[in-house]
């Protein structure tokens, strides 16, 4: 029979599969009643407050053992893959950085890469992370970097556009405030370094999206 569920902010695909005791999210991703919502969000974990998932029932799985012999059985996908990439005020990776990940209570050392890259395993259920650049060579050197895990809306919504924005330090204003002054200026000084000044028109068309999801990474 299924239910439907209506997505609040800061859900993602694998955080409701995981409330609703689904292992695998794309069994309900891939469910037809869900095919008009798939069509309109390509990513699935980049979803919008309002959007409505259909949530089917559980199938139960049997699976055959000798008796009188005890056999383990391991739940997975309890932890989701968080991808960052440091990059300093030219667009320029933080390589080799050692740094420090808060969340859920726990502080995870790591260091990016060669590219800036940090790649941490975290539960489904984590909402909020902190991290600590721990280079002195750098700007940022110890200040404290707040994520919100899950947040990112859609790039054809405006609260989208400017957290992306502002992610790759165009700073397009805070997301729960309008400024269209400061929105403009911010697609157009992207526009330039990333589409060339013939495509400056201030305007956070398709073309621009579709930009600004390669430069962003999603």
């Amino acid at each position: 029979m299924g239910e439907m569920y209506t997505v609040k902010q800061g859900d993602f695909l694998s955080k409701i599969a995981a409330k609703f005791g689904f292992a695998n999210a794309m069994t309900i991703w891939d469910d037809p009643q869900n095919a008009k919502l798939k069509k309109e969000r390509k990513n699935p974990n980049v979803l919008f407050p309002g959007d409505v998932l259909f949530i089917p029932d559980k199938k139960q799985k049997q699976e055959s053992g000798p008796t009188e012999q005890r056999i383990r059985f391991e739940l997975k996908g309890s932890k989701v893959m968080l991808r960052l990439v440091l990059e300093d005020a030219f667009n320029k990776p933080i390589a080799n950085a050692p740094c420090e990940l808060a969340v859920e209570g726990e502080t995870h050392k790591l260091v990016s890469d060669g590219k800036g890259k940090i790649e941490k395993e975290i539960p489904k259920s984590a909402e909020k992370a902190t991290l600590v650049i721990k280079d002195p060579k750098t700007p940022v050197n110890d200040q404290i970097i707040p994520i919100l895990i899950g947040h990112l809306n859609p790039v054809d919504k405006l609260s989208g556009q400017k957290a992306r924005l502002n992610n790759l330090g165009y700073f397009a204003g805070p997301l729960d405030k309008e400024d269209e002054n400061l929105f403009r200026s911010a697609v157009e000084e992207f526009q330039c370094e990333h589409m060339g000044k013939a495509a400056v028109d201030g305007k956070c068309g398709p073309k621009t999206q579709a930009k600004l999801l390669e430069v962003h990474g999603c």
